[in-house]
């Protein structure tokens, strides 16, 4: 039997917990997570890591935090460019790679990190599609509205939707019955997409004051400040991008948010340990 909540990774679960905690309230609070807590996360488990390998003479609880981190390192740029996450998001994927090699055996701590990002993926997703629902009761005027700029706009979706659908149908009617549910889901794309859209521009972009403006928020569309053209892009504005609206612009800008993600990552953990104390990795 494998047991990886053990006396040397107490600490390194009670580490992680605290940090996700403590990015989830920086992102609730300033839909940011400072690069420092990040950072200092890092810094805190492979030192910990270290000095246990020292006083334990086995170096491997230190090179699995490496390993650990390199990989998280890979698949954190890997979100990032792929636009699924924020800086502050991949930042903190990253930071948690020193977290999760948490047994010794290679075989285990992949069964780890396969479970972890299923986790905080699956979990994340409900968790969005509920904050959105919530957002919607609060704008459900603005978004209804918005339902029907965003229908009109993509409703060849639906009409393109229908044909494999349709083939889905008519496939699962002679092989499987049990299937045909199946077919359904292409149909809901469409449906959830323009939901998401509709979700995006009633509910998501409000008009910010410059000096409440932080480093990497979205613009929603170019700005012109003083001839110069600051381009909406995914990493948000730059601290040069920032100091030149602060001083030279004097009008609210219209700025996107998006659902903050790191109650994600405690999903995904909690998960992990949950499973762990089932004896699920054996």
């Amino acid at each position: 039997m494998v047991n990886i909540i053990n006396n040397e990774n107490l600490f390194l679960i009670l580490l992680a917990v605290v940090w996700i905690i403590g990015a989830i309230l920086q992102d609730l609070r300033r839909r940011e997570v400072d690069n420092i807590w990040n950072f200092s996360l890092i810094a805190f488990a492979l030192s910990y890591r270290f000095f246990v390998s020292v006083f334990s003479d086995n170096y491997w609880f230190f090179l699995n935090g490496l390993i650990g981190f390199f990989i998280f390192l890979a698949l954190g740029n890997l979100f990032y460019y792929g636009r699924l996450f924020a800086g502050g998001d991949a930042k903190l994927i990253i930071a948690l790679g020193t977290i999760l090699p948490l047994s010794s055996e290679w075989i285990i701590n992949f069964k780890i990190f396969l479970i972890f990002v299923v986790g905080f993926l699956v979990g994340g997703s409900i968790y969005v599609l509920i904050w959105s629902l919530v957002l919607v009761i609060f704008n459900f005027r603005k978004f209804v509205r918005e339902y029907k700029k965003q229908f009109l706009r993509y409703k060849y979706y639906f009409v393109f939707s229908l044909l494999p659908f349709l083939l889905f149908l008519l496939f699962f009617y002679f092989v499987d019955l049990n299937m045909i549910f199946a077919s359904f889901i292409f149909l809901l794309f469409p449906i959830l997409f323009v939901f998401a859209r509709s979700v995006e521009e009633s509910c998501m972009i409000k008009k910010v004051s410059t000096n409440k403006l932080t480093i990497g928020d979205w613009l929603y569309e170019d700005l012109y400040v003083k001839g110069k053209k600051i381009k909406k892009n995914w990493e948000g504005l730059s601290y040069q991008d920032l100091k030149l609206i602060r001083d030279k612009y004097h009008r609210k800008v219209l700025v996107k948010y998006g659902v903050p993600f790191t109650p994600s990552f405690l999903i995904g953990f909690l998960l992990v340990l949950y499973l762990a104390s089932k004896a699920i990795f054996l």
